[in-house]
């Protein structure tokens, strides 16, 4: 009887442990967040630990994990990612990402990764001003050397591709302790 309550105990104690790792602090509850892929993205925390939480960014996550950029994207920054949820990912040419993840791709796969992010901390309103004062059309170089169009389309900014294909932020200003995450809802390829 007194194994299984020194079991039960050390069960509720590893449970208490887990659950507080992934618990939001106090601290953290009193953060301004936005919510993306069902989960709260803290401020204080960076990039990548924001993203895993999001169900919406399964398939970057996993993408960035396979590219070796997990280190890159948690660093100080700061930096911009145009983040592209899986729905994204999803309008790719069937087998593309199967393709991507496999190692002997892994420098295509970091090139079209590194051509979401910008080496700066760029929110909406700093862009949506570029675009204005470049008279509707802005340059957005990338960490992947890639240059793509920033233009507004209504209310809503949008990237142009090397190809021509249009990403539009759904979701702005995802501000992270490194930075800010601005969610696309499409892949951005290099031309």
């Amino acid at each position: 009887m007194k194994r299984i309550h020194a079991l039960t105990g050390a069960a509720v104690l590893a449970l208490a442990i887990g659950a507080a790792s992934t618990a939001p602090t106090f601290a953290q509850m009193k953060e301004q967040t936005k919510m993306v892929g069902g989960a709260a993205m803290y401020p204080s925390k960076n990039i990548v630990q924001n993203a895993v939480n999001s169900k919406d960014h399964t398939t970057l996550v996993a993408a960035v994990k396979a590219a070796g950029l997990v280190d890159t994207l948690s660093s100080a920054g700061p930096f911009t990612v145009f983040a592209p949820t899986n729905a994204a990912f999803a309008q790719l040419p069937k087998g593309t990402v199967e393709d991507l993840l496999k190692p002997e791709n892994k420098d295509k796969l970091t090139k079209v990764l590194t051509c979401h992010v910008v080496a700066a901390s760029a929110m909406s309103a700093a862009i949506n001003k570029m675009i204005k004062d470049d008279k509707g059309e802005h340059p957005v170089k990338t960490v992947g050397g890639c240059t793509f169009t920033a233009k507004m389309k209504g209310d809503k900014i949008v990237l142009v591709d090397g190809k021509g294909r249009e990403a539009a932020v759904t979701i702005a200003d995802v501000k992270q302790s490194n930075g800010v995450i601005h969610v696309i809802d499409t892949v951005l390829l290099p031309g």
